[in-house]
């Protein structure tokens, strides 16, 4: 079938090495002001340095009700007493605390209508995941917090329902990242839910005993605790299995990404856990899964010392076909990037790469592969800021707030191009959360970002270039019906790449599910290659790009 919508929309049913290009800086540009997204996050600063306050809150960009353009979700935190009695739950008390939903209009403005949407929220928000848990043909909204999460079904109105009890995945703790993403291949999407530390509201004094020297305390203090997997047993429900099927270990983990890095036809699951090994939990088939953090070689840096993981990306950015991770981490500590070597193992590539002498002094939490300028290469944005709003007394080298980052991709490495790509790179916030996707479906990639205690800014990507683009919606049958954990090549006469489907990465937020890629100078993809999670392989000869195509799971190879 063939159709079109308010965009160049192309669908296609039952049918159907890059060298790196001119060195293109970036332009990006805050629209926030414009776009009519405001929004302001709640820490609640209090004298105890609760640990929450500086954990900041996530962002996802959905397309909510299939008008074809994305939407604004953002996450927002609840009021604290100064003290906190131990084994408060927060709870939000009006509007100045609610989440909020912004619907893009046709003119790529941007209305609140989160509560004509119901999503107004109760708790300590933290993070959020979009995925279509029914397979609907609608986007639902897992929401994460400390003292429980909650689930809405998106009732296709333009209305959600909070189904928490009766999906039984409200969980317990204190939940920061989430993702869907199909454990089994069972055609269901499961859940996999990041749980931080085993706290309470208990009062600690970390940092030295002086006069505006107290700090938040730092992991170590407190134990870890396991994630929780919720197996979709359809029907609308769902049973956690985490123990059971081999991702019950105790971790503090912080992000969240998936791919299927041994390209063994099932997803694995990487987590970015702070000041502890990072995990890489292999799907073994079976739906079960064994951790080999430390034997892919992924668990530590090249020093085997543990580091303070937050954000993580797991997609493949030398286009060697075999997904890669980077991870940010803390000042002094270096964001570590992995390539992957194709045999199931790593190598720690952070000073090779470039990243390592960029990112000495910076702090990251989200992050994002995204070709920026279409050149057939992914490039790395990352939001950076301390966690520590006292670090400048302790340590005057280092900064709380920081501009974010972005490294251009030459095909042989990466290098810093914050400093000519815009006016945001210059401008100090404590980001957070990061989102990405095609605000404008215009083929260049753009960004949404959350501060802690501090504002949304929605981000365009304006950058210049002649380069042609392809973004592709994936529309699984057999699979799960949002394609999360499809793999994706194309191909021209310059070179392969490849991505995976999902909505997962990056910290605390849930990013655009259809995959984008640069062509570069080439007008066309000679092939797009597609292995469904259910197995069916799928071939389309000569795609034309500079469109956004919709392809359907055929029902069988």
């Amino acid at each position: 079938m063939i159709c079109s919508r308010l965009l160049p929309l192309v669908c296609f049913g039952s049918l159907l090495a890059f060298q790196a290009g001119v060195n293109t800086p970036g332009n990006f540009v805050d629209v926030t002001d414009a776009s009519g997204v405001h929004f302001t996050h709640v820490a609640s600063h209090t004298t105890r340095k609760y640990l929450p306050e500086t954990m900041g809150s996530g962002v996802a960009l959905f397309d909510y009700d299939n008008d074809g353009r994305l939407d604004i979700f953002l996450v927002n935190g609840a009021p604290l007493k100064d003290p906190t009695p131990a084994g408060t739950i927060p709870a939000k008390s009006g509007p100045k605390d609610w989440n909020r939903l912004f619907h893009q209009k046709p003119d790529g403005t941007f209305e609140d209508i989160t509560e004509r949407a119901g999503l107004e929220g109760t708790g300590y928000g933290m993070g959020v995941a979009a995925g279509d848990y029914d397979n609907d043909g609608y986007e639902d909204l897992y929401v994460t917090a400390y003292g429980g999460n909650k689930l809405y079904h998106n009732n296709g109105n333009g209305t959600f329902t909070d189904v928490t009890e009766r999906a039984g995945v409200g969980g317990s703790g204190w939940s920061t990242s989430a993702a869907w993403v199909d454990l089994d291949n069972d055609g269901l999407l499961d859940l996999v839910v990041l749980r931080y530390l085993q706290w309470d509201f208990s009062d600690i004094w970390c940092g030295e005993h002086k006069e505006g020297l107290r700090a938040y305390c730092h992991p170590d203090t407190f134990k870890a605790i396991r994630p929780l997997v919720f197996h979709n047993e359809g029907s609308g429900r769902f049973r956690e299995m985490g123990d059971k099927i081999g991702m019950g270990n105790p971790g503090k983990g912080l992000g969240i990404a998936i791919a299927d890095y041994d390209r063994d036809g099932r997803i694995d699951i990487a987590v970015a856990n702070d000041s502890m090994p990072e995990f890489l939990f292999h799907n073994q088939g079976g739906g079960k899964f064994e951790e080999k953090g430390l034997t892919s070689q992924i668990a530590v840096d090249e020093d085997g010392r543990t580091y303070a993981g937050m954000g993580i990306e797991f997609q493949d950015f030398n286009n060697d076909g075999f997904p890669d991770l980077i991870i940010d981490d803390l000042a002094n500590q270096m964001y570590s990037v992995y390539t992957n070597a194709g045999d199931g193992m790593f190598t720690y590539a952070t000073k090779t790469s470039g990243i390592g002498r960029m990112s000495l002094l910076h702090s990251g939490w989200g992050l994002r592969l995204l070709d920026y300028d279409n050149d057939g290469w992914k490039d790395l944005l990352v939001a950076q800021g301390h966690d520590l709003d006292t670090i400048e007394l302790s340590n005057p080298q280092l900064r709380y707030r920081e501009p974010m980052l972005l490294a251009r991709n030459t095909g042989h490495g990466f290098e810093d191009v914050s400093a000519v790509s815009g006016k945001i790179f210059h401008e100090a916030w404590a980001a957070r959360g990061l989102a990405t996707g095609d605000l404008d479906n215009d083929g260049r990639v753009d960004a949404v970002v959350s501060t802690n205690d501090g504002p949304a800014h929605v981000i365009r990507n304006l950058t210049s270039t002649d380069n042609h683009w392809l973004t592709l919606l994936l529309v699984g049958h057999k699979s799960n019906r949002d394609a999360i954990g499809a793999v994706v090549k194309i191909s021209t006469a310059k070179g392969s790449q490849y991505s995976t489907v999902t909505t997962a990465g990056s910290y605390l937020s849930s990013s655009d599910k259809r995959v984008h890629f640069g062509l570069g100078s080439e007008r066309a993809a000679r092939t797009v290659d597609i292995l469904w999670p259910s197995g069916i392989r799928q071939v389309l000869d000569h795609v034309e790009g500079d469109r956004i195509i919709q392809i359907d799971e055929p029902a069988r190879n």
